[in-house]
């Protein structure tokens, strides 16, 4: 039987393979095993303390070529940052420590590995990995944001049992995973060469958070939103330089640093909010989980309680994204959909009903609350999956794709 050729994911030819330390290094392994099934030419850079995890002659084993560790040791003159770094068509860090994206992030380069880095003229990929704790460090979630604004890609981490035996964010991705979206990143590299996303200069209106409909004085009418997935976007959008507009219901999320916010309480406020600050919007992003209905006729006092029933007649409220969407020029505008139930039937049929070119769809029961998602993008090609992860890094990675839509990368 002729055996199928091998499909290659990933559209390059030489990728350096950084490991740094951590106990996740085992992961490169099988990652380099991958690649090299693709028939890509890998080449293993390892930090000294990524050999205590994983020896360099099991590397050399898997990928055939010497591993380097020392930079002295590596050529003749010394300059192996110059000469490797311009033989490869990407760097992939993976497992990328806290102490490695820390060196990335303020350019240090006291080893070979974060030497060529800073030498490099490809793209460069990381994938962390870490302690929940590590990950969840402001220095760290600074680190990051800053290498993102810097235009290196950040892959991951994922949520899971972790090897000091505590769960939450901060896995490294797996083998096969971590192979596919590296291979997604240089295909949108490698058809867009020097075409960064970039959003300077662009007005975006992001909603965000639970509407609150008053009852009485003191009782309301809202949900468990907590505006984490919208804020989380509005700081990608900032770090693509655009212009952000965060008009938030009543959360306790702190406000994005350079971001115009509104604050509102109720779906009519959101709704004029919007339309006050239509003008030069290039994209529309309702995130917020507005309330189908309000109180028709709310107490002005607080009503006080009794044996008998209550009954309150709801109205419905205005609907934000169809009114924008339904524009004569409409921006270009993104919904979200939270549902509990037949996920890609009910977010599918939204998209159509209100025009939408993109629509971004979650399970409530796994979203709500939480510092992590799954989202699902439906448009006109169908639906792709954005794996699971910390929202903000699901925020980039969408932005990242609007912003491409934008430039007309994607179609």
């Amino acid at each position: 039987m002729k055996q199928e050729p091998i499909k290659r994911i990933v559209p390059v030819n030489r990728i350096i393979l950084g490991i740094t330390g951590g106990i996740a290094a085992y992961k490169a392994a099988e990652f380099a095993r991958l690649l090299i099934k693709q028939g890509v030419e890998v080449q293993v850079v390892m930090t000294e303390a990524a050999c205590h995890f994983i020896t360099p002659a099991t590397m050399q084993a898997l990928t055939g070529r010497p591993v380097l560790v020392n930079q002295w040791d590596a050529t003749p003159n010394g300059m192996a940052h110059i000469a490797t770094s311009r033989a490869a068509d990407a760097i992939v860090i993976a497992p990328a420590s806290a102490d490695f994206i820390a060196k990335l992030t303020h350019g240090l380069a006291d080893d070979l590995l974060s030497t060529l880095c800073l030498a490099r003229n490809c793209p460069l990929i990381v994938a962390p990995a870490m302690n929940r704790e590590m990950w969840l460090n402001a220095a760290t979630q600074r680190n990051v944001k800053q290498l993102v604004a810097d235009g290196v890609q950040v892959l991951g981490p994922d949520s899971g049992v972790q090897a000091c035996g505590e769960e939450g964010m901060g896995r490294m991705l797996e083998a096969a995973e971590l192979a596919r979206d590296v291979g997604r990143v240089l295909t949108r590299h490698s058809d867009s060469v020097g075409l960064k996303p970039d959003l300077r200069g662009q007005k975006i209106i992001i909603t965000a958070g639970p509407t609150y409909e008053a009852i009485d004085a003191v009782r309301g009418i809202t949900n468990r939103s907590s505006g984490k997935m919208g804020y989380a976007i509005a700081q990608a959008a900032l770090e693509l330089g655009a212009e952000v507009t965060l008009i938030s219901g009543p959360t306790a999320q702190p406000k994005p640093q350079g971001a115009q916010c509104v604050d509102v309480q109720s779906a009519e406020q959101m709704f004029d909010a919007v339309k006050q600050h239509l003008s030069g919007c290039a994209i529309f992003i309702g995130v917020a989980a507005v309330a189908d209905y309000r109180v028709a006729q709310p107490s002005v006092q607080k009503i006080k309680k009794s044996a008998a029933p209550l009954t309150l007649e709801l109205v419905p409220n205005p609907d934000i994204l169809a009114y924008v969407a339904n524009l004569p020029n409409p921006p270009f505008c993104v919904g979200f959909a939270a549902e509990s139930e037949n996920l890609a039937e009910y977010a599918e049929a939204k998209r159509r009903a209100k025009k939408l070119p993109l629509l971004v769809g979650n399970l409530a029961q796994q979203a709500i609350g939480s510092d992590d998602n799954e989202l699902i993008l439906f448009d006109d090609s169908g639906r792709q999956t954005l794996p699971r992860a910390d929202k903000l890094t699901l925020a980039r990675q969408l932005m990242q794709r609007i912003a491409q839509r934008n430039q007309g990368v994607l179609k």
